[in-house]
């Protein structure tokens, strides 16, 4: 028979597990959300408040428990295995079969569930401790000690471990498993004290069996379940430490996907990335060293390599496996025609904020080719600040170019960021293009000085823009021009987007959540 003081130490080593496991639940289902749902910012809020308040509620019920402790805390253990472990795999497929806004829903409920569940745990593991001998404020403390510390045990877990080397799914069976261990390791522990512990024992490891299966097989069914979320079947599924990164083709149309925003297709591609490079090339009076924010996938690099001119281009990306992938995939590297081989080229695997506040070199030409402002930390590259920091590292004459969405579906967003860049000291003039995969999209070109299209003219090979077509790209309709009034007919005042007001962010997800 083991002792009360073996017993009590598998009770603490029990509270740190679960705590571990919870955290993770929790931080899971908020990057489940921000991945399928969106606006990262919303979906942490609400899963992270309904899991605490789940743990409150929780809380109270456990009063309610008063006999087989023990009993009731690895039949816990047990719900919380089978919910926590099917709740990602099947996100994905409630949101490929069911209608649209049942995902959020079955998001938020079983959030709200395993947090309820998780909140039953410590009270009772706590009584079990003062039931064996251990005064109250003995257990309380080292319980409660094992809940904090396993909290930022299962955040590092998470965010350096599970989610970048076993994705969502297979992250929620493997957490689940080890709740359905402790629930056995516990069981055993005080069999001394329970009847019937080969049955539960039983049941104990039948769960542990199916979710072995999810952590094989999970992954490969919530696969074929993501696969409907997409028009063209899926060539590439990798989750890095920053992204999911999900490649699809169809009849030779090659679409490349980070978070579940669409990049680029291939079929189209050439038009947004002439228009990107070109024209601010085509302004720059010194060529020969050329700095890209973002552009891992190395097609605005194979639109710089026209230039013979140029000696150096630098190319900031946050992700390796972007470019990792731009280098082998044969289908990328056919695309972008091999533009990381030049000699030319240097990659720099860091944040462009970071990359331009540490950074004493000068450039003549810079393209800022980075995703939207969809979440805080994209937010961040398109502030005062950041093109304060971009006009510190351009050369007089020289050129900036920044993709900045759609004029059409985000007219504000569009204006603002043009506002934003003034606000920097820089000269500005707009151009918009059709892009048949995204639709009307929008460009800011900077200088220094005032912008002269008298000067330019395309003169490289290009598939699209021309020098009489920019004519027609920086012409703007009176339904998206910087003229912005608001449904009761009056102007719309344009905002500076900043660190301390990040403005944009909201007036971002609002413009594309109304659409």
């Amino acid at each position: 028979m083991l002792t009360s003081q073996k017993k009590t130490n598998a009770i603490y080593w029990s509270s740190g597990i679960v705590s571990i496991c919870g955290i993770i639940y929790e931080v899971l289902f908020g990057a489940a959300g921000s991945y399928i749902l969106g606006d990262g910012i919303k979906q942490y809020t609400l899963t992270i408040s309904l899991f605490l308040t789940g743990m409150g509620i929780g809380s109270y019920i456990s009063e309610k428990v008063t006999r087989n402790l023990i009993i009731s805390f690895v039949w816990i253990e047990f719900l919380i295995a089978i919910i926590g472990g099917v709740s990602t795999f099947l996100l994905f497929g409630v949101t490929a079969f069911l209608a649209e806004g049942t995902d959020a829903f079955f998001l938020y409920f079983v959030t709200l569930l395993v947090g309820t569940l998780t909140g039953v745990e410590l009270p009772i593991l706590i009584r079990k401790a003062n039931e064996i001998g251990e005064t109250l404020n003995r257990s309380a403390a080292r319980v409660l000690f094992s809940d904090y510390a396993g909290g930022l045990i299962g955040g590092l877990l998470f965010l350096y471990i599970l989610r970048p080397q076993f994705g969502l799914v297979k992250t929620a069976f493997i957490v689940a498993t080890i709740n359905a261990c402790v629930a056995l390791w516990l069981l055993y522990y005080f069999r001394d004290e329970i009847k019937r512990v080969k049955t539960h024992a039983t049941a104990g490891l039948f769960i542990i069996l199916l979710l072995f299966s999810g952590i094989f097989f999970g992954e490969e069914m919530a696969f074929s379940f993501e696969q409907r979320l997409y028009r063209d079947p899926i060539i590439f599924n990798e989750q890095s430490t920053y992204q999911q990164i999900i490649l699809t083709k169809e009849q030779g149309d090659l679409r490349l996907f980070l978070d579940g925003q669409l990049q680029f297709s291939s079929t189209d591609e050439y038009r947004y990335h002439e228009t990107l490079v070109h024209p601010a090339m085509g302004l720059s009076e010194n060529r020969e060293n050329v700095l890209v924010l973002g552009g891992g996938d190395g097609l605005a690099v194979r639109e710089l390599l026209k230039y013979e001119e140029i000696k150096s281009i630098t190319l900031v990306d946050l992700d390796p496996n972007v470019v990792e992938l731009a280098k082998t995939n044969h289908d990328l590297v056919d695309l972008n025609e091999q533009a990381f081989e030049d000699k030319r080229v240097k990659v720099v695997h860091e944040d462009a904020f970071n990359f331009l506040e540490k950074s004493s070199d000068l450039y003549g030409t810079i393209l800022v080719d980075l995703p939207d402002p969809n979440n805080e930390s994209l937010n961040k590259l398109y502030t005062l600040e950041f093109y304060q920091l971009i006009r510190n590292h351009l050369l007089p004459g020289g050129s900036v170019m920044i993709q900045a969405t759609s004029p059409t579906f985000a007219t504000e967003v569009y204006w603002g960021i043009d506002k934003t860049v003034q606000a920097a000291g820089l000269e500005t003039s707009n151009l918009h293009v059709d892009i048949p995969s995204f639709g009307d999209w929008g460009f800011v070109l900077a200088k220094r000085e005032p912008v002269h299209w008298d000067d330019i003219s395309i003169e490289v090979e290009t598939e699209f823009l021309t020098t009489e077509v920019l004519t027609g790209l920086r012409a703007f309709g009176k339904d998206v021009d910087a003229d912005i009034v608001d449904k009761n007919g009056e102007q719309v005042k344009l905002e500076v987007n900043t660190l301390i007001d990040p403005n944009l962010l909201e007036k971002y997800l609002k413009a594309w959540r109304d659409y």
